[in-house]
């Protein structure tokens, strides 16, 4: 089978489908990766078939708008210009590849191209997703900007927000599509992206519990726990400054943010205060303080999964695949949460007692030592991050969700399917 991976998003997002597409490959299964520009060489890299959906340019100008990291204003942003834009060009190239043989296609929440195409064209389609975030239930729900207040008032703004501010960003543009291609209007669009054959999580039920209004058919596995390069040493310079002391305290404000400059300024002065080591992670390395403290050092990339089990915590911004790298590496950590799913994480490992959260608006040095401390010298904490660890030390999750989709999608022989899988009834959306 022909699986077409179409990834949006930063590289968090693009991540582990690079790793469920090399898991597929290695089944038997002809796989291309849909994605941005900016990610061309990593998809190469990994061995698979690869077209441009949107240039690095455009990947490069989106990361530069502030709005994307507005708590209320990035989701629109995201719909408007950035799925809106691209959804056509999906579109047309699983048309093309559909012409010359049979395709599943797979993607996360933000592949409208592909859903339109599993409608028009009949292309299975499985919407694979990293946060439970993304599931609103009327039961249980995420913890979502802007809502606040007793369960019946959060299903009340949840409702009216998705009606009067999140569809009137995208639904136009997507309607007008739609409706060119013969197909109704959708309304609801965050319920609408759930409409496939398959639809998977990538995190463990212990993190995400499932629940019975969530879409349907629903299979869950556990955390992808991918890096790009995490079968290559540590580059040397990193490795030198590891061994030079104690584990440092890691901080990074995410692989596309480009407005660290307080957070790292913050993240100095919290180690000294301390008088702990840190090591600071950017791409952007305008961000960085100059002259920074002998125990401080900036890298641009290190990967996590080698980086972190040599490390004394982890303060990020809350993405779901800084968060679960932290859980595995079993040590506390630090959310300074700013949009998306990011505050629902945080809740999340504050639940589990794995780690803490603060605003990343206004982050000094002085509030990041205070919420550091005991975090560092907890034996609770320590305890709550020793079990996470143990629990996500199978690192299963890609294989699993590989092994789900050859079960639903081919008649190929696939290796035991293992994962959790909800049987709950599916639940109308209105």
């Amino acid at each position: 089978m022909h699986y077409v991976l179409s990834p949006f998003g930063s590289v968090g997002d693009v991540n582990p489908f690079l790793a469920l597409g090399q898991e597929l490959l290695r089944r038997g299964e002809r796989v291309t990766l849909l994605a941005n520009g900016y990610f061309a060489d990593a998809v190469q890299r990994a061995g698979l078939g690869y077209i441009e959906l949107g240039t690095k340019a455009e990947y490069l100008e989106a990361a530069a708008n502030p709005l994307l990291w507005s708590p209320m204003r990035a989701l629109r942003l995201i719909l408007s210009e950035c799925v809106a834009v691209l959804m056509r060009q999906h579109y047309q190239h699983l048309e093309s590849l559909q012409q010359q043989e049979p395709i599943v296609a797979v993607s996360n929440l933000f592949g409208a191209g592909a859903m339109v195409a599993r409608e028009k064209l009949g292309i299975p389609l499985a919407v694979i997703h990293l946060q439970p975030s993304v599931f609103w239930s009327d039961l249980r729900p995420p913890r979502l900007p802007g809502l606040f207040g007793p369960l019946w008032l959060q299903r009340w703004m949840y409702h009216v927000g998705e009606r009067y501010w999140i569809d009137p960003a995208f639904c136009p543009a997507l309607n007008k599509w739609r409706a060119e291609l013969g197909l109704s209007p959708v309304q609801g669009v965050t319920h609408w992206w759930h409409q496939a054959e398959l639809v998977g999580a990538l995190f463990p039920d212990w993190f995400g519990p499932p629940q019975p209004d969530w879409p349907q058919p629903f299979v869950q596995t556990s955390f992808p726990l991918w890096d790009e390069q995490h079968d290559e040493p540590l580059a040397p310079e990193i490795e030198s400054f590891l061994s030079e002391g104690e584990p440092p305290i890691v901080f990074t404000p995410g692989s596309a943010n480009q407005f660290g400059n307080e957070y790292f300024t913050a993240a100095v002065g919290a180690c000294e205060r301390l008088q702990r080591r840190g090591l600071l992670l950017t791409r952007f390395p305008e961000q960085i303080p100059e002259n920074l403290p002998n125990d401080v050092r900036y890298f641009s990339y290190a990967p996590f999964q080698l980086l972190l089990p040599r490390s004394a915590a982890l303060v990020h911004h809350g993405g779901i695949g800084s968060t679960a790298q932290a859980m595995a590496a079993g040590i506390p950590q630090l959310i300074a949460a700013m949009a998306h799913d990011q505050f629902d994480n945080a809740q999340r490992i504050h639940q589990l007692q794995v780690g803490d959260s603060t605003k990343f608006v206004g982050l000094n040095a002085r509030r990041l030592a205070r919420k550091l401390q005991p975090l560092l010298e907890s034996a609770a904490v320590g305890e709550a991050c020793r079990r996470a660890a143990n629990k996500l030390a199978a690192r299963d999750g890609i294989a699993q969700m590989a092994a789900h989709l050859q079960a639903r999608f081919n008649s190929k022989p696939a290796d035991a399917v293992s994962g959790q899988t909800s049987t709950h009834p599916a639940q109308p959306h209105i």
